[in-house]
């Protein structure tokens, strides 16, 4: 299984943006969409929408994700690549958080927590299915303690 951010994520951004983009609108509206009040507005509005497209842009392209039966990737950054893999045997807990905005379009970030010292917790933002993938990443630590006859709980 391979994921990265997903775009859906960013609806409350993209949301709030609309509502920026209206109320500059209006600021515009008020100069009688003549002098400096107008073109301030047009630049704030484009640059507003640009920053969110390099945040996405950037966010897909910087984190990765990957489930194998044995192990976790989490490869992260852009220019740099930052590489963490930590043995499924070693996952302690495996959770998601949804707030209400990606509740509705079904993202969310998963967390894991894992006895690996050099990250002992992981935060996944922007996971499509997220219930599905939390559940799929449980699995597969659940499955590799039970083949090495260790208790799922606990090691």
């Amino acid at each position: 299984m391979a994921s990265k951010f997903s775009k859906k994520s960013m609806v409350g951004s993209w949301l709030g943006a609309v509502a920026f983009s209206l109320g500059m609108f209006f600021v515009a509206a008020i100069s009688r969409f003549s002098g400096p009040g107008w073109l301030t507005s047009l630049v704030v509005i484009v640059l507003v929408w640009l920053g969110l497209l390099a945040q996405l842009w950037i966010r897909q392209l910087s984190e990765h994700y990957y489930l194998t039966n044995q192990r976790f990737i989490h490869e992260r950054g852009l220019l740099w690549r930052e590489i963490n893999c930590i043995e499924a045997i070693d996952i302690d807990d495996v959770s998601f958080h949804q707030g209400l905005v990606e509740r509705l379009v079904g993202v969310g970030t998963v967390c894991i927590r894992s006895s690996d010292q050099s990250h002992p917790k992981i935060e996944l933002p922007g996971i499509e299915d997220v219930n599905r993938i939390a559940d799929m990443i449980d699995g597969v630590r659940r499955h590799e303690r039970l083949k090495r006859g260790l208790h799922v709980e606990a090691v």
